[in-house]
């Protein structure tokens, strides 16, 4: 979900080209759930092989982090940890979500109502630790990076970012920004188009760049201020308040100094903004880890997907061709090892 202040924020169109060669850090569940929303079927089934076994997240895995890498982006996939307590709340929100689109995908299907059931598909997207490993498995025998987060990946990936062992942050969520991530890409790891709705219309997707300085000066706040906004509009940690959209919050913040005051004129405000601005402003994350990119292992690729019924020759097609265009001796000894 995330917090919603994509409005609020001005993003500048980028290419690929502009992150040739930096170390990205990618939200890891940010991402699976991206290929399991949208590789589906006709009507909106995920890919599955002949065993009944969900595939979309290691076909998008592998074909779009194969894409990236052709780029020469140096991706580093950063994985949720143990949430927060605070969290627990929205998590079983999410899954009652799911549940109700679940049995409305059934529905439709049966109706062959190829729309409902898109519609519907999306938001029954479930991402289970069977998928998590397998990710992880794959991601290795890519030869990428793998960092284990304390509790959330964004905190960990703007701590990373800080610490100058990622260029760039990667996550369709505005959370990143308030975790301090003072670039943000969006958009890298989606297909080129997306459809709006309940409408037939595609609009491109194309690569977005957020910068968390540029947006604090233009929206004339601090990021504590940025913080208050997010829990007024909602945040993964606490509701939304009744009656404050995104424009609504950001007057409340730039004419307060402080959330006690924004409290004295707005009801509804039921939770410890002392403890989620904590949150935050001071995130728990993994100091021991390792940034080691090594050659993919063509032979151990072939073997896992076409377990899953990849197809063995497209799959030999595409890792060919792209052992062809990158070196990845030099992309190994220039790297090295960060901790």
């Amino acid at each position: 979900m995330g917090v919603d202040i994509g409005k609020l924020v001005n993003k500048r169109e980028i290419s690929l080209e502009e992150l040739k060669g930096k170390v990205v850090g990618i939200d890891a569940y940010n991402t699976l759930y991206q290929f399991l929303s949208s590789i589906r079927g006709p009507f909106g089934e995920p890919l599955k092989d002949s065993e009944g076994n969900i595939t979309s997240h290691l076909t998008g895995l592998f074909y779009r982090t194969l894409n990236l890498m052709e780029q020469d982006l140096r991706l580093v996939f950063v994985f949720d940890g143990k949430p927060l307590e605070l969290k627990y709340k929205t998590q079983a929100e999410r899954r009652e979500i799911r549940k109700d689109a679940k049995e409305k995908l059934g529905k439709a299907i049966e109706k062959k109502d190829e729309e409902e059931a898109k519609k519907y598909a999306q938001q029954a997207v479930s991402l289970n630790q069977k998928m998590i490993e397998q990710a992880k498995e794959l991601l290795g025998l890519m030869g990428l990076p793998i960092v284990e987060a304390k509790h959330d990946a964004e905190a960990q990936l703007a701590l990373m970012e800080q610490k100058k062992a990622v260029d760039v942050v990667v996550s369709q969520d505005y959370d990143a920004l308030l975790f301090g991530t003072e670039r943000l890409v969006r958009n890298i790891t989606l297909s080129g188009k997306r459809k709006l709705p309940g409408r037939n219309v595609f609009i491109d997707i194309k690569p977005e760049e957020i910068l968390l300085s540029k947006s604090l000066n233009e929206l004339k706040i601090t990021r504590e201020k940025l913080i208050w906004l997010g829990m007024l509009i909602g945040t993964d940690f606490n509701d939304k308040v009744p009656m404050v959209g995104p424009k609504k919050a950001l007057k409340l913040v730039q004419e307060n100094d402080s959330f006690e005051a924004i409290s004295d004129k707005v009801e509804g405000i039921s939770f410890d903004f002392k403890e989620i601005q904590n949150v935050f402003l001071n995130p728990s994350f993994n100091e021991d880890y390792k940034i080691e990119f090594r050659n993919l292992d063509r032979n151990g690729l072939i073997e896992y997907l076409t377990k899953y019924d990849f197809s063995k020759e497209r799959v030999e097609s595409r890792l060919d061709k792209i052992m062809k265009d990158v070196r990845f001796d030099s992309r190994q000894s220039n790297l090295g090892v960060w901790s």
